[in-house]
């Protein structure tokens, strides 16, 4: 039995930090994993930004409910669970990802959690494991599943290229250059017909 499993931010919703930074007007927000392969240096440069400017998770949250998924991703969503399993891995946090997961259509996810003072402060954040994509997919895999993965940044590669097959999707030219054995796409339809070929 094949297991989709698919990173979150650029493939099925928006980017929430871009989001964010468009609508705090703090453009150094911007940065994301397609820019910054270290994700602890990324998010505590991150929590750092959202101290100094006094922002706390209502802050955040207000803007994320605004959020809807890309054109195509809950369509693409909704055929791909037909004919496989699918689980979102995301590098997001339940506080943050709830809203866009119900305009998913609920579809599986495994996510990390942030760690929250009583006024709203993110203190600090908690990942679900080390490397916690490609752990998952190997913990898939040990127990007598495979995998087929898809994503866009430099934290999926890992997830990417442990499976049975693995592809970029939307991803940035550098990342697609710096891996030319990997298929990329950027059309639902032609992703969702690769993982197709895969499961079926």
């Amino acid at each position: 039995m094949v297991i989709t499993c698919l990173d979150m931010e650029g493939v099925v919703v928006p980017e929430i930090w871009i989001a964010f930074s468009e609508a705090s007007g703090i453009p150094e927000l911007r940065r994301t994993t397609r820019d910054e392969p270290d994700y602890d240096k990324l998010m505590r440069w991150r929590l750092g930004i959202l101290k100094e400017r006094g922002l706390r998770l209502p802050d955040v949250q207000r803007v994320i409910a605004t959020i809807d998924p890309l054109p195509g991703a809950r369509e693409f969503l909704d055929e791909l669970r037909g004919f496989a399993e699918v689980i979102i891995l995301s590098d997001t946090f339940t506080e943050f990802a709830r809203p866009l997961i119900e305009k998913l259509g609920r579809p599986t996810l495994f996510c990390n959690s942030l760690t929250v003072a009583p006024d709203g402060t993110i203190t600090g954040y908690n990942m679900r494991c080390a490397q916690s994509k490609l752990t998952t997919v190997k913990a898939l895999q040990s127990i007598g599943f495979e995998t087929v993965a898809a994503g866009d940044s430099y934290n999926d590669l890992g997830m990417i290229r442990a499976g049975k097959a693995g592809f970029l999707f939307r991803s940035t030219p550098r990342i697609i250059a710096d891996n030319p054995d990997l298929p990329h796409f950027e059309e639902y339809r032609d992703l969702l017909e690769a993982i197709r070929a895969q499961c079926c």
